[in-house]
This record gives structure tokens, C-alpha cells and sequence, in this order.
């Protein structure tokens, strides 16, 4: 459980909240209007109506006894980017803005934001990726052009053990979870298990190395 701080009540800060709180974390909610915190008020630890590009307000709230500061203000970028200086110079110690588009995310990091998400571009990418090869089922982006991937398993690899398919060494990628054709999960299945054909893999791979294994789905010796 962490305590966390979210600023702007729109449709990402609402989403946002929800989901902290199903993960059971502490949360103060704080818009400059009323009508935006009202719903969840009853819900989270404490909601207040108050404006943030104020130096003032910010100190007293504490924002420095928070684990981590969202800035969900999408409408206004100069004072999303004015209040995530605030919240550094405040000794907030780590700070999550949100951004329209690419400058916004550089001037954000360059003025205290020490992560930066861009939702759009996130979810367009992740969407791009996934239905751009059928092989694909889902697909989360790390750092370093690292990503975790759902796919098929290669013919290859179906009726060998983990040990015995050498996917390590071959391809580069690292298997971290099975899921059956049931939708359950194996995370860390152990060398012995055998690849099913109905098998989902989640692997984590760089993105040269997936490519090279995408590659072999267009082989007709391979399963598509």
C-alpha cells in the first residue's frame, strides 16, 4: 500500500483513482473544482477543492509524506507544468505528470517530473502492436526498447520443455509466465514444463530479438 496524491479530476485522473484504490492504496484527490471530486470523495482517504499553481495550497498539504504525485491535468499544459515544478521544489519525492504529446514531455521532465505518461501514444502503440501480427495477444512496453509479449508458440517450440526448446539461448527472450487455454496463469513455469500448442507465452524481449522470432511465423514450417 502506498500513499499517493493525484491532481486534476478528469476522465484519466477518475480512471486513475479507481484503480489505486482496487490496489488498496491511500489517496488524497484534489481538483480545483468541486463537481470533478464529488463522486469519489467518499471513496478515498481525503478530497480537497483547491487550486495547486498556488504555492500555498501545495505546503500545506504535505506533498512531501506522499510515495508518489500524479498530475493529471490534460487542458492546461502551463500549469501541469507549473505544478509539477512546485511539487519537486516541495520535496515531493517522485512525480508522475501526464502529457498531450512529445514537447510537453520534454519540458516536464526537465522541470521535476521524474516519469512521464503519455496515454494516447501508449495505448496507440500497444494497439498497433498487438493487431498488427496475429501471433500477438497482448503487449506492455518497459524501458530500454524492452517489452513483454503475449504470442503464439512456434511449432518448434510445442511438446518441448522449456529446457529442452533452448528458447533462451536461440532467440534471446525470456519466457516469464504460460498462460492455458483455460486463461490461467503459470508465471515462472519451471524448466520441465512442456509448450503446449494451445499455450500463450509471456515472454520479455528486446525488440530485435522479437522481430527475429516474429520472422519465423511467416515460415510454413512454423504456426502462425
Amino acid at each position: 500500500m502506498k500513499s499517493v496524491l493525484i491532481i486534476g479530476m478528469g476522465n484519466f485522473g477518475h480512471y486513475l483513482c479507481k484503480s489505486m484504490i482496487e490496489q488498496g492504496n491511500e489517496i488524497m484527490i484534489i481538483d480545483k473544482n468541486e463537481e470533478a471530486i464529488e463522486d469519489l470523495a467518499s471513496q478515498v482517504t481525503s478530497a480537497l477543492i483547491a487550486d495547486c499553481s498556488k504555492e500555498a495550497n501545495l505546503r500545506k498539504i504535505g506533498v512531501s509524506n506522499f510515495d508518489i504525485c500524479f498530475v493529471c491535468i490534460s487542458d492546461d499544459f502551463l500549469m501541469n507544468l507549473e505544478i509539477t515544478s512546485l511539487l519537486k521544489e516541495l520535496g515531493a519525492q517522485y512525480v508522475v505528470s501526464k502529457a498531450n504529446n512529445e514537447i510537453h514531455t520534454k519540458f516536464l521532465l526537465r522541470n521535476g517530473a521524474d516519469k512521464v505518461i503519455h496515454p494516447d501514444k501508449d495505448i496507440a502503440e500497444r494497439t498497433a502492436v498487438k493487431y498488427s501480427n496475429d501471433n500477438i495477444s497482448d503487449y506492455i512496453e518497459l524501458q530500454d526498447d524492452y517489452s513483454i509479449y503475449e504470442i503464439n508458440p512456434l511449432a518448434e517450440w510445442v511438446g518441448k520443455s522449456l529446457k529442452e526448446s533452448n528458447i533462451r539461448a536461440v532467440y534471446k527472450v525470456v519466457i516469464i509466465g504460460v498462460i492455458n487455454e483455460r486463461g490461467k496463469t503459470n508465471i515462472t513455469p519451471s524448466p520441465d514444463y512442456v509448450i503446449k500448442e494451445t499455450d500463450h507465452l509471456m515472454i520479455i524481449a528486446h525488440e530485435d530479438d522479437m522481430a527475429r522470432v516474429l520472422k519465423k511465423y511467416d515460415d510454413k514450417k512454423y504456426r502462425k
